[in-house]
């Protein structure tokens, strides 16, 4: 998997320790995550708040350098526990959401870094500020709901050339000051590391294939 990563960041002139591997934990217990823990995995990213605050208050308590992302979408009822249990929310995506994430962040003193999630392909079933409203979405977040944006996230149609998207979004950053992306899963994290993701999103390959949620 470095290999790779250093490979991917070579060809891009980039320094590879510029690229965070998010090993992406969602739905695997416990007894899976030990393992990457064990090897010195240290980033893991979850889709769902209750599941993640289930399982991993006693491997955070094991090993308490971990850095836990919520890389899914985020409901307003649970924001306060995003907050509280999670260190990056990847999946900040509309002014409601925003706005509660600004009142609980300046109520609980808690800071996570947040990140705004674009529906680069624009597809109706999935979460994410549309492209053309991304500029102005980012500048509320800012100055109406005091948040601190940390960067951008996305996922591609999976029926599309992946490396459209990767450059759509840097370009969204880029326009906006901002400086961290996380794109790129399994299949295609070379290419969003060779097109300036900051954050790679990495499951099957680390895990294998996901188990199930009833656990």
């Amino acid at each position: 998997m470095q290999a790779r990563i250093d490979g991917a960041c070579a060809r891009a002139g980039r320094n590879p320790e510029s690229v965070s591997l998010i090993a992406v934990s969602k739905t695997h217990g416990a007894d899976r995550i030990e393992p990457a823990l064990e090897v010195g995995l240290r980033v893991f990213g979850e889709n769902r708040v209750q599941e993640a605050l289930k399982k991993w208050p006693p491997l955070r308590a094991a090993w308490p350098d971990t850095e836990l992302h919520l890389i899914g979408p985020l409901q307003t009822n649970k924001a306060k526990e995003a907050v509280e249990g999670f260190d990056v929310i990847h999946s900040v995506d509309r002014p409601k959401l925003a706005r509660l994430l600004g009142k609980i962040i300046e109520e609980s003193g808690k800071r996570p870094a947040l990140f705004v999630q674009v529906n680069t392909g624009e597809e109706e079933q999935k979460a994410g500020v549309l492209p053309a409203a991304a500029d102005d979405f980012i500048r509320q977040c800012r100055d109406e709901f005091g948040l601190s944006i940390s960067g951008l996230m996305c996922i591609p149609p999976s029926y599309e050339e992946p490396s459209l998207h990767f450059a759509l979004l840097a370009k969204i950053a880029a326009r906006n000051q901002l400086e961290k992306l996380s794109m790129g899963m399994t299949a295609d994290f070379e290419t969003a590391i060779e097109l300036g993701a900051t954050h790679i999103r990495v499951g099957t390959f680390i895990f294998g294939e996901r188990q199930s949620t009833n656990q």
